[in-house]
């Protein structure tokens, strides 16, 4: 059985016995191990069930440590890691020939971030390696934002589970990339492109074939509850009418749908909040695929800001 604990002392033993640990962060709960480590990185793959295709973040201490796993660093690069760091963006660089091709599946660039989680954070300083840390969840399935949500997954694979609270953010980081002295956006997050420009000026979303991802969080089908989910049409009533089923529920994101047939329903942010529902998410998700529900509708956001983030996260739940 997996121990929750907020003993980092127990996680550094772990992680140095080439083990894996479920760790907080801001974003969302992930599964840590050293990246030098081929028996650990192996495990978090097998644990997951993710396809070794995928590739792995790797999280670091503070920013002088970026030379260490990655190099001919662009200027715009740093700029936005000074800015962001530590904070919720992945830099997507050219990797050290040392770090080990199964964290950045066989490609030439690694995905880095310094999370802000001060226990992650307090982690990694007493640590001589970097962590690489996948959402901790089996692959597809709904990210953790709690440690409970952690040892529900994972209670007989784990033994140590880092207990950090409620994350923050509640949604993964964003990913960006560089070509040339263009800046990339791979995965939106809640740094928005917004917030990306008002440092190094005009970026850009990748658009692609996502069956062999550049960078983490890029397959279609992502966040998905066991149950049976739908995006909400225009006409709720026509919607309902035509699935003709019970025991529906839906995720909302200010205000409840007003029909009896709906009897389990989730408020992203009754204030219209975006930052509130980011954070609410995936706890929402949890809460109604434990509902014995029939089918989950699911209404997308404000298309605008991190509502752009959230409502890529729905239709990758749906897909």
């Amino acid at each position: 059985m997996a121990l929750l604990t907020t003993d980092i002392n127990l996680a550094i033993m772990a992680l140095q016995n080439d083990d894996i640990i479920g760790l907080p962060t801001e974003t969302v709960y992930g599964l840590a191990g050293n990246i030098y480590s081929e028996k650990a990185i192996k495990k978090i793959f097998e644990t997951k069930k993710r396809p070794f295709f995928n590739p792995l973040i790797v999280h670091i201490k503070n920013i002088d440590y970026l030379d260490v796993v990655a190099q001919n660093i662009p200027a715009k690069a740093l700029l936005l890691a000074q800015h962001f760091w530590p904070g919720p963006l992945t830099l997507l660089l050219d990797k050290r020939a040392d770090v080990p091709n199964i964290v950045t599946a066989d490609k030439p660039t690694v995905a880095v971030r310094i999370p802000s989680h001060p226990m992650a954070l307090a982690l990694l300083q007493q640590l001589n390696f970097p962590l690489a840390a996948p959402s901790a969840n089996p692959f597809t399935s709904i990210s953790s934002t709690t440690a409970q949500h952690v040892k529900e997954y994972f209670d007989k694979e784990l033994d140590i589970i880092l207990d950090g609270g409620e994350c923050k953010k509640g949604i993964e980081s964003t990913i960006v990339g560089f070509t040339g002295d263009d800046v990339i956006i791979y995965r939106l997050g809640t740094i928005t492109e917004t917030d990306l420009e008002k440092i190094v000026g005009e970026v850009s979303i990748y658009i692609g074939q996502d069956d062999k991802p550049i960078a983490p969080g890029m397959l279609l089908k992502h966040y998905s509850p066991k149950t049976k989910t739908v995006l909400l049409e225009n006409d709720v009533n026509l919607q309902l009418n035509n699935l003709a089923i019970k025991k529906i529920g839906a995720l909302v994101f200010n205000k409840k749908i007003d029909d009896e047939r709906i009897v389990e329903q989730e408020i992203l942010s009754k204030a219209s909040n975006l930052e509130e529902a980011a954070k609410n998410l995936y706890a929402s998700l949890h809460r109604l695929d434990k509902s014995d529900l029939a089918i989950i509708l699911i209404e997308l956001l404000p298309n605008e800001g991190i509502g752009k983030s959230i409502n890529d996260r729905l239709r990758k739940a749906v897909n």
